[in-house]
């Protein structure tokens, strides 16, 4: 059932790299009637389409008390250096990931794209892959009616903050991702563009249950010809 006028988008962390391309993706395809991007700074982008919702995540439950949408897309997320602690990396990374997933169903999304990390394991040695798995695992609880789990390895794209990793990426991924085989694939870098495209086609692709995408399941369904907007 779609939102009275046409179907409406969510789309939390749309500031960051991933979400502000998802963001012009989303705009310019024509699939929703509207498309509401939470961020905690104002966009870049224009269009009559677009509502951009500034906000304090802490407060999301109030800010957005009585909103509606059809599809949610998640984007939020920080690293280790960025949060400056374990503990506030999961705040970010597990429990306002899941207050989002959360809010999202209560407003009515069916379906949920959230971006999560190749490797995610909850039995994971490496921290920040456990929590990415153990939030996996918590998403998967909350039983929507379709829910897409995104893993791309290494991010290559622009960013406000200077990331050491991601600028010798671009550098030297072209050459090493040729070499990533069979079990290996999963790991090669793509790019923040191709990770966007992959979350609007795997929104519409009407799967239902829990899907992950990793590696050249990833780069496929980035490729894949998105269907006819709807009206």
């Amino acid at each position: 059932m779609q939102t009275e006028g046409g179907p409406v988008a969510l789309v939390a962390g749309a500031s960051g790299m991933v979400g502000a391309e998802l963001v012009r993706v989303l705009v310019a395809s024509g699939d929703y009637r509207r498309v509401i991007a939470l961020s905690r700074r104002p966009l870049p982008i224009e269009s009559p389409r677009l509502v951009n919702r500034i906000l304090r995540f802490e407060n999301l439950e109030n800010d957005l008390r009585g909103l509606a949408c059809d599809d949610a897309y998640c984007c939020l997320g920080t690293t280790l250096r960025q949060a400056g602690s374990q503990q506030a990396f999961r705040a970010v990374d597990h429990d306002l990931i899941l207050r989002f997933a959360r809010f999202a169903q209560v407003a009515g999304a069916k379906t949920l794209v959230v971006v999560s990390a190749a490797g995610a394991a909850p039995e994971a040695r490496n921290f920040y892959l456990k929590v990415k798995g153990e939030t996996e695992l918590a998403l998967e609880a909350l039983r929507l009616r379709s829910l897409h789990l995104m893993q791309p390895s290494l991010l290559l794209g622009q960013r406000r903050q200077w990331r050491m990793a991601e600028t010798l990426g671009r550098v030297f991924m072209p050459l090493v991702n040729p070499l990533l085989l069979g079990r290996m694939e999963r790991w090669r870098a793509i790019s923040a563009g191709n990770v966007a495209a992959a979350m609007r086609a795997a929104a519409r692709s009407g799967r239902l249950g829990v899907q992950r995408y990793s590696g050249r399941s990833l780069r496929a369904m980035a490729q894949t010809a998105p269907p006819k907007p709807r009206l």
